[in-house]
């Protein structure tokens, strides 16, 4: 018996005698496939600014907080204004690289924040 702690000789026999093992391999694609100039795609463009801004309204009126924000006209996109929305007075301003605390200070984060942080 082999658990008694005497050796056990063990006949070395062939299994497969006479025939050879397939030499084809079968590969799976995996990971993205990239595009016929060989080079990986864009990422998708994160929303502009505008977009941003109106996603950020929505959420602040849908939670009855009456805070409203627009991009500034004439600023080229890169500043945002608080407005009092009964009579349209600019209460603040903010540089747009600062949307993410903007946001982020009147309780919105996630995709909105993430995309232009």
């Amino acid at each position: 018996m082999a658990s008694d702690g005497q050796p056990v000789k063990i006949p070395a026999v062939s299994l497969v005698q006479g025939s050879q093992a397939p030499t084809t391999v079968v590969t799976q694609k995996s990971g993205n496939v990239l595009p016929p100039s060989g080079r990986p795609a864009a990422p998708p463009a994160a929303p502009n600014l505008e977009a941003q801004v109106q996603l950020l309204n929505k959420y602040l009126n849908n939670s009855g907080k009456p805070d409203q924000f627009r991009v500034a006209p004439d600023s080229d996109d890169k500043l945002i204004q608080q407005i009092n929305p009964a009579n349209g007075e600019v209460l603040a301003e903010f540089p747009a690289s600062e949307f993410a605390a903007l946001a982020r200070s009147v309780g919105i984060s996630g995709v909105v924040v993430d995309k232009r942080a």
